[in-house]
């Protein structure tokens, strides 16, 4: 009985030792991985944000790009039918978006959503305005219908993408 008391004061402290020294490596391990995580996380970001930056600085572009006023100016040739300048305005918008798509990965989906909206509009409002025409209707006219139409509706077809764009670089900074 003697020497299972002797063992017990030997094993019960060299236990509990031990016990000591698994929560301490458990707690510094834990600490480790954590700063480790908080590490890997910055590095990404110095990579990711300026790429990140990059892919928004395109869309507020693009989206300058189709707003119509500047659609307009900046494709106008007196030699086009209206209806020939509807198919080039149409052909600018969708060029431009199929070259940002892939934007896409480094915005939130409802950004994107408003981008795609855009677009959908300012063709939607190229095409509104030359089914007003006369089918012997010049491109002149039909920049005058697009931008009297523009007028009409009060309502820029990029201004609200630009709004969401520009909220969500803020939330990034």
């Amino acid at each position: 009985m003697e020497v299972l008391a002797d063992l017990l004061k030997i094993i019960v402290p060299a236990a509990l030792v031990l016990y000591a020294m698994y929560l301490m490596v458990k707690s510094f391990l834990e600490k480790e991985f954590q700063q480790k995580a908080i590490e890997v996380k910055s590095r990404d970001r110095e990579v990711l944000l300026p790429i990140r930056l990059q892919a928004f600085e395109r869309i507020v572009l693009f989206l300058e790009r189709i707003t119509p006023n500047n659609l307009l100016l900046r494709l106008n040739d007196s030699r086009y039918s209206a209806r020939e300048f509807q198919q080039v305005l149409v052909h600018e918008v969708r060029e431009e978006y199929n070259h940002n798509l892939s934007q896409q990965v480094y915005m939130s989906e409802e950004s994107w959503a408003a981008v795609r909206a855009a677009m959908e509009e300012v063709i939607a409002l190229i095409n509104q305005a030359t089914d007003t025409l006369p089918d012997d209707a010049r491109s002149i006219d039909l920049s005058r219908a697009v931008l009297q139409r523009a007028i009409d509706q009060q309502k820029d077809p990029t201004g609200q993408a630009l709004h969401r764009v520009k909220q969500e670089i803020r939330t990034i900074f």
